[in-house]
């Protein structure tokens, strides 16, 4: 009865990890493309040039699929060991998670004072040889959004050291646009465009956290079941 239960939960150990590994797979190798077509895209931060689009999928991918591989290595070979490592290890990811999402909900002003600071410093990065990704990011923020500027489109007369902003900050865009009267030019601010586009969309935002959070307790679930159900196959057997 013990070794037919551990079959059904090994199975489905085995499927779970599977399919996680096979999503780490997808998101490194979106991580992958977007380094090699895009360059550094979604590089706002001149305090953390790394901190990128490309560069976060590549290491949540590459963690993913590592935490994958030792599950489905652990149902397979029925390893307590590996079983238990994979279990500490998505724990310490939910842990994380949790941590993280309660101090940006505790400390919510003083993040959006650095925030806004760190973006306007790098904003004299744009254009500059090198910050392809920054310069990238910017303009599509700007056009999508309708937006100029981090709280202003005058940010960017600093950058340029003149009443001027770049083509994308433009209502209807054309080379040179921005030197052009600040009528011609968007002026919503980027930062608070973006946050109110972030809050009407936070109902979608915790859908997503909360199937995350759920997954993992799902995988936790059958880490410790199948541990469980390991060591009673092994009293058994003694």
């Amino acid at each position: 009865m013990a070794r037919g239960c551990l079959q059904g939960v090994k199975f489905l150990m085995f499927a779970f990890n599977l399919l996680f590994w096979l999503g780490g797979c997808g998101i490194l190798g979106v991580g992958i493309w977007l380094a090699a077509t895009q360059g550094n895209f979604a590089t706002l931060s001149s305090s953390f040039p790394s901190l990128s689009a490309a560069n976060l999928l590549i290491v949540t991918g590459t963690f993913v699929m590592a935490i994958g591989f030792v599950g489905c290595i652990g149902a397979i070979k029925e390893n307590k060991c590996l079983l238990l490592t994979f279990f500490v290890m998505l724990l310490l990811v939910l842990l994380l998670e949790a941590t993280t999402a309660i101090l940006f909900f505790a400390y919510t002003e003083q993040i959006d004072r650095y925030a806004q600071r760190d973006l306007k410093k790098g904003l004299h990065l744009y254009g500059t040889p090198g910050n392809v990704g920054l310069t990238n990011a910017w303009s599509i923020i700007q056009t999508d959004f309708r937006c100029c500027g981090v709280s202003n489109y005058t940010d960017w007369f600093e950058v340029y050291n003149a009443t001027r902003v770049p083509d994308s900050c433009c209502l209807e865009f054309s080379d040179s646009c921005g030197l052009h009267t600040p009528g011609t030019w968007w002026k919503a601010p980027c930062y608070e465009t973006v946050k109110m586009w972030l809050q009407e969309n936070l109902l979608a935002v915790g859908i997503f956290g909360l199937c995350t959070a759920l997954v993992q307790i799902l995988g936790l679930t059958f880490a410790m079941t199948m541990y469980c159900q390991v060591v009673k196959a092994d009293t058994y057997c003694a």
